[in-house]
């Protein structure tokens, strides 16, 4: 409540200020900013490092401004579904999404103070099911237990205020150093991100980035510095508390440090093409050292094998680190009105270089994806046709590295540092540990507004399915195929987004229906709705470099 008092006397004295910033992954704008480059190419918005500055056309240095107003709403009718939300969570039944908020510059110094609220009613909902055999049970926990993700966010309804995409830093020619509680995106997704999204609520870190684009000789970088805090969300995986109190590990109650770094380049010779790589590395404090190279590991060799100081494997597998690695790539073709993109990771360290050129495959996860323009008669309209694939279920070669068909650890996952979250959700991709999606949106799109259709199929948890149900025929994949139908609409200085999404989520949870045999096996369905719709209100319409 004094959120909303201090929001509204903020508006009451500062009507009409004018611009503002955009969070990752902000409704409308973002998808316009990215569109338009496929109409008017500009070499200076790489999209691979984000939040961006899309408002500072100013040559002044001191101004006031009210950011954007967002509410969103969200109905799961009978399960949880959907993700890259700041953190809403895993919820069946209503949930509400507020944030809005100030932004001041004086000379080089920048402030932002943007919180979020949620509010979630939390229902309970048919899970993981406590019928299944210790063993099966025993598998399934075996990931769990390497990760943060509870099906329930506790009992009854869930509520949480933060400091949302807030900020205090100081800026110095290409370059900004502070402490932000801003999410971040690293890398060219559209929908995901193997490492940095808006999935999760947003870390305290220190960061040094780049605020604008650092012209060399040889092209355009852009980069970030990480310096972060993660948190473990305490609470049991199921909806069952005798399941929980046999299988489950519980969490020691420390934090997470977190260092990771990003760099973006723009070759001056292929002004189209934008190249990057990034790197994590999160430990529990209680592990961690007091120098450089424990604040900074992140300029550590890639291989376990150190013969420069006589450090093998064992070793280094004692420091209780957790590494994440990928590469990305994306190229713009103005002239076709099409992009086509590629992110790589890799979870785990190679043991030398040798292994990581004959086995790529280990410890992999991946994403590519595509977006294309079509002109049509009636100006000002387009066709936008877009897809992108994400999978994070480990390759077949775990049947060569590992005795039978158990398989490592998932992408997200490490069995000493336990999920690459924050309070329970992950940090990248958010559609659950070992899961690969595809979705393809086709639209009709007249500037800010939007009317199209969404397929998406959601493979669900595919590692543990083959581990835990190995080659046999009664219980089958858990599939989710959906249909979605998008509205988007601007009344002047408010918009609407929208989206309704009829999801039938076939062997739902690897369950058989009650009429299934083993001599004719029957997977059990469960048909869910997922709506959301958020409503937008911008004092000034914010104005892109390709607008």
């Amino acid at each position: 409540m004094k959120l909303y008092i201090i929001f509204f006397l903020l508006i009451f004295f500062y009507i009409n200020s004018n611009g503002q910033t955009l969070p990752v992954g902000f409704p409308i704008f973002e998808e316009n900013v990215r569109r338009n480059q496929l109409n008017v190419f500009n070499d200076s918005v790489d999209l691979s490092l984000r939040p961006r500055i899309y408002f500072d056309n100013s040559d002044s240095n001191k101004f006031f401004k009210v950011l954007p107003m967002i509410f969103t709403s969200q109905l799961n009718s009978n399960r949880p579904y959907g993700w890259g939300n700041y953190g809403m969570i895993p919820n069946r039944g209503i949930q509400q999404y507020a944030s809005f908020g100030i932004y001041a510059k004086y000379k080089f110094i920048n402030i932002q103070f943007n919180p979020e609220v949620v509010v979630a009613s939390n229902s309970p909902y048919p899970g993981f099911s406590n019928e299944f055999t210790p063993r099966i049970i025993s598998d399934r926990f075996r990931i769990l237990n390497r990760d943060d993700a509870p099906e329930r966010f506790g009992e009854g309804s869930y509520r949480n205020i933060w400091w949302g995409q807030s900020k205090i830093t100081f800026q110095l020619g290409a370059f900004e150093t502070g402490i932000s509680t801003q999410n971040v995106w690293w890398g060219p997704g559209q929908w995901n991100a193997l490492i940095f999204s808006n999935n999760a609520q947003g870390f305290p870190h220190l960061t040094l980035n780049t605020s604008k684009l650092a012209k060399t000789f040889i092209g355009n970088f852009e980069g970030q510095l990480i310096m972060g805090r993660l948190e473990n969300s305490g609470l049991g995986p199921t909806q069952f508390e005798d399941v929980n109190n046999r299988f489950f590990r519980p969490f020691t109650g420390d934090w997470r440090y977190l260092n990771a770094l990003t760099i973006s380049y723009n070759p001056k010779w292929v002004p189209a093409l934008f190249l990057g790589f990034t790197r994590t590395y999160q430990q529990y404090n209680e592990d961690r050292g007091n120098s450089l190279r424990d604040y900074f590991p992140i300029f550590d060799p890639f291989q376990k094998e150190r013969v420069f100081d006589n450090q093998n494997s064992v070793d280094f597998d004692a420091e209780a680190r957790d590494q994440q690695l990928s590469v990305f790539a994306r190229f713009v073709a103005p002239k076709a009105k099409a992009e086509i993109y590629f992110e790589f990771g890799k979870r785990d360290h190679n043991f030398n270089w040798r292994e990581a050129i004959i086995n790529p495959e280990h410890a992999r996860a991946y994403l590519f994806g595509f977006k294309k323009l079509f002109n049509v008669p009636k100006e000002n309209q387009i066709i936008q046709v877009r897809g992108e694939i994400t999978h994070q279920q480990e390759s077949v070669n775990r049947y060569i590295r590992y005795a039978g068909l158990g398989g490592g650890d998932s992408w997200h996952t490490h069995y000493q540092v336990r999920g690459f979250t924050n309070y329970g959700q992950p940090l990248g991709v958010g559609i659950g540990t070992g899961s690969n999606v595809q979705t393809l949106e086709v639209s009709l799109v007249e500037k800010l507004n939007k009317m199209g259709i969404l397929f998406e199929r959601l493979e669900n948890h595919q590692d543990f399915y083959y581990r835990a149900f190995g080659q046999q025929k009664e219980h089958q994949p858990w599939i989710d195929l959906s249909v979605g139908f998008l509205f988007d609409k601007q009344w002047n200085n408010l918009l609407l987004s929208s989206k309704l999404q009829l999801i039938n989520g076939m062997n739902y949870q690897w369950q058989l229906h009650p009429n299934s045999t083993p001599d004719f096996p029957k997977g059990q369905n469960l048909f869910s709705v997922h709506a959301q719709t958020s409503l937008i209100y911008v004092w000034n319409q914010p104005k892109s470099k390709n607008d």
